[in-house]
């Protein structure tokens, strides 16, 4: 079961939200890292599993005004790939200190921490998700996390809880029903 702080500050935090930040694993994705070989030159190849419902979500997202990033702490060309397919120019990765990847996107776009919502799901994303005016975290976050956001998903990390957490925006802005 998801759970509001209160219904009413959730949606007037939503309201001036003009800047969505992701992690990625866990958030983006259920988290699971699976490495194999597509050939045999002994390169590893990192899969990863990302939703299309979320992805949908962020192309609605810039389509109705808003900007999209993602933090992440890996490194990973499966990430910067998803991000170029779904149009996210703004993707720090290898940010073990998100506060800066957060201070730097927030000063390009010229936005407040009540204009920006952050979802995450681990401990590296506390600093941020403290920050942000909207916070949230998946149902599968852990439970430091989940005790210190403003809202938490039905859905899991990976399977429609960024979706979720946009269409919550829209409803807050009166862009969907």
């Amino acid at each position: 079961m998801y759970k509001f702080r209160s219904k009413q500050t959730v949606f007037e935090k939503a309201r001036q939200v003009k800047l969505i930040l992701l992690d990625v694993d866990g958030v983006l994705t259920n988290g699971d890292i699976t490495y194999g070989k597509l050939n045999d030159d002994g390169d590893p190849v990192e899969i990863k599993t990302f939703d299309v419902h979320d992805g949908y979500g962020i192309v609605q997202a810039f389509e109705k005004g808003l900007t999209v990033g993602i933090i992440t702490a890996r490194n990973s060309k499966v990430v910067q790939l998803r991000a170029e397919e779904l149009g996210i120019t703004d993707v720090y990765q290898g940010s073990f200190n998100k506060i800066d990847a957060y201070e730097d996107v927030k000063k390009k776009y010229a936005v407040s921490d009540n204009e920006v919502a952050y979802m995450g799901d681990d401990l590296f994303d506390l600093p941020v998700l403290q920050r942000a005016g909207l916070s949230a975290a998946p149902v599968t976050a852990r439970p430091e996390v989940k005790r210190k956001v403003d809202y938490i998903t039905k859905a899991s990390g990976g399977k429609g809880a960024v979706r979720e957490f946009i269409d919550l925006i829209f409803k807050a802005k009166g862009l969907i029903e």
